[in-house]
């Protein structure tokens, strides 16, 4: 009974899905009601972990499931933004007439695959939730049908998935085959048995990882899924699976194979460089915004991995809070978006924004700070983030990662100052409309308001990160 109490949030949500697909299947039209009871399901969910004591280390169901400060955390920060996702996107889904009742629940699908992942401590258990949480996120990328863009969107998306998941499903086998197990705690103990063997099996799967989270050379697929899906889609594809994709980094390099730290630190190494490097150069050139902001976002997951490839639990608490802001970030980014629309068509490209802040000043206050913080200009949330993480590499003396990391920052700051520039300087066009949905102010203005007033409590989100302790 104790193992049921630790799991409920899983299984609330589990119950959830299968109740909203029978209710949506009964009852025509249903599709506003099935939202709401989406985000009841979600608000429950985070209201159960957060009621849980936080300081538990249990390992359930003999030991392939883990409930710990790692996995609360990371459940809570993925159930908050799905929780955000679902709420601003309302609107959106009713203006282009996909908003269907397979929406939210797909995404608490998806959710749920997340949670199983977090929680993972066995090979078997992780894959499962993986491919859990991907079916469900080929058909959100491709929802929008009557879009040729969403429908390729959604089939690369899916071959290249496909792709990466086998891959991973060999490195599973791999380290299965040399260690007899498939639980990351008896792998731990003879990892280092088989050390060549296991490192084929590690590469393998950091590789399918590496999908996941579209860090270079992995990242092929990132820009036209961006571009292709519904900007909802966009936006849950820019934070959600990052989050879950980044605790599964943590739970698998750290638990079965710290023995093994100088091998995959290395390729962390690269993945991080690489990553930041064309995040930072290959969105110059990029016209459209849901483009620019692929290539951002595989600039940023380079920092996050920057972190975890330090090999230390402040290290780890830096990417963790990393992402946090980061998904701050992405949501008001998206939430400027999504308020880019003139008689019920949405605009997209660069160029829409120009002279912008002639006809709406707020908004574009908004944009500039959530451009400045992405940059990582001071003192706004996106400065702390890159800081929290330079000064733990330069703690472990890799100075050269650190040296690539602020060139490719420079770079970066080009590309979100030239929005800037567009938005304040140049010609204005004809006013967008104002008549927003008050949940997409009210994302807006918290997420600017959290941004730019980082600095005042930035000990608060420490303290809740600092209690996870992995190594």
């Amino acid at each position: 009974m104790d193992n049921i109490n630790l799991i409920l949030p899983e299984i609330f949500i589990s119950i959830s899905i299968m109740f909203l697909l029978i209710f949506g299947v009964f009852k025509k039209e249903s599709s506003n009601i099935i939202h709401n009871l989406s985000l009841t399901t979600l608000f429950i969910c985070i209201a159960i972990i957060l009621n849980e004591n936080f300081d538990k280390d249990l390992s359930l169901f003999n030991g392939s499931y883990k409930i710990d400060n790692l996995a609360s955390l990371m459940k809570i920060i993925v159930l908050t933004s799905g929780f955000l996702v679902l709420l601003i996107s309302h609107r959106y889904l009713r203006l282009l007439k996909i908003l269907k009742i397979e929406y939210p629940i797909l995404i608490l699908c998806s959710i749920l695959g997340m949670m199983v992942m977090i929680s993972s401590n066995d090979l078997i258990v992780f894959y499962i939730g993986l491919e859990l949480q991907s079916l469900a996120l080929y058909v959100l990328a491709s929802f929008d049908r009557d879009q040729i863009k969403s429908t390729e969107a959604g089939l690369k998306y899916f071959v290249l998935s496909a792709l990466s998941s086998g891959l991973l499903l060999y490195g599973c086998s791999l380290i299965y085959g040399f260690t007899g197990t498939t639980n990351f705690d008896i792998i731990a103990e003879v990892v280092d048995k088989n050390q060549f063997g296991n490192i084929f099996g590690i590469v393998f799967i950091i590789v399918g990882l590496s999908f996941k989270i579209s860090a270079v050379p992995f990242h092929m697929w990132a820009p036209d899924v961006y571009e292709g899906s519904p900007t909802s889609v966009t936006l849950y594809f820019s934070i959600v699976p990052k989050i879950a994709a980044l605790s599964v980094f943590i739970r698998f390099l750290y638990v079965p194979f710290l023995g093994l730290i100088d091998q995959w630190q290395t390729i962390l190494v690269f993945l991080s460089i690489a990553s930041m490097i064309l995040g930072g150069v290959a969105a110059i050139g990029q016209k459209n915004l849901k483009r620019l902001i692929a290539y951002s976002s595989i600039g940023h997951i380079g920092y996050a991995l920057a972190g975890l490839s330090t090999g230390t639990n402040i290290g780890i608490q830096s990417s963790i809070i990393y992402i946090c802001i980061y998904s701050v970030m992405n949501l008001g980014f998206f939430s400027c978006l999504l308020m880019i629309k003139r008689n019920d068509v949405y605009f997209e490209n660069i160029d829409d924004l120009s002279g912008l802040s002639k006809n709406h000043p707020l908004l574009s206050i908004c944009f500039l700070i959530i451009l400045f913080s992405l940059a990582g200009i001071p003192p706004l949330a996106g400065f702390f983030a890159k800081f929290y993480v330079f000064t733990e590499i330069i703690d472990q003396s890799m100075y050269y990662l650190a040296i690539i990391g602020l060139l490719s920052t420079v770079i970066a700051a080009f590309y979100y100052i030239r929005i800037i520039k567009i938005i304040y300087f140049d010609k204005e066009k004809e006013k967008f409309d104002t008549d927003h949905n008050i949940w997409i102010k009210l994302s807006l203005t918290l997420s600017t308001i959290l941004i730019l007033f980082y600095f005042v409590f930035p000990n608060k989100i420490i303290d809740v990160v600092s209690k996870v302790s992995v190594i």
